[in-house]
């Protein structure tokens, strides 16, 4: 499993505000359905960091895959919104890079 370290991390929130930003949402929309205490970055990662440890790599991507899927079945967005997008597209494309970047 890959370690958690301060690259991981600066990657993963840079990866993290490109994609809220991409999907329309906010630090704070996040934050609520990772039930975190706080809208700021360091407290969304360490939720993070927690799903990290105890899943590893694959566990901390399925939490977020879960996040935008909820997003996308969620009542502010139309049918056809959702239709017409691939929820999990941004995820995967978050995983490549991930591995791409963290040997195994």
């Amino acid at each position: 499993m890959a370690a958690w370290t301060e690259d991981l991390e600066a990657e993963l929130s840079q990866l993290l505000k490109d994609w809220l930003k991409q999907q329309g949402r906010t630090q704070a929309d996040l934050r609520r359905s990772l039930k975190a205490v706080s809208t700021r970055m360091p407290a969304l990662l360490e939720i993070l960091e927690r799903e990290h440890r105890l899943n590893g790599l694959s566990g901390l991507l399925a939490r977020l895959c879960r996040v935008e899927a909820e997003w996308h079945g969620g009542a502010d967005h139309t049918g056809e919104e959702a239709e017409q997008s691939d929820p999990f597209g941004q995820l995967d494309l978050l995983l490549q890079e991930i591995r791409q970047d963290c040997p195994s």
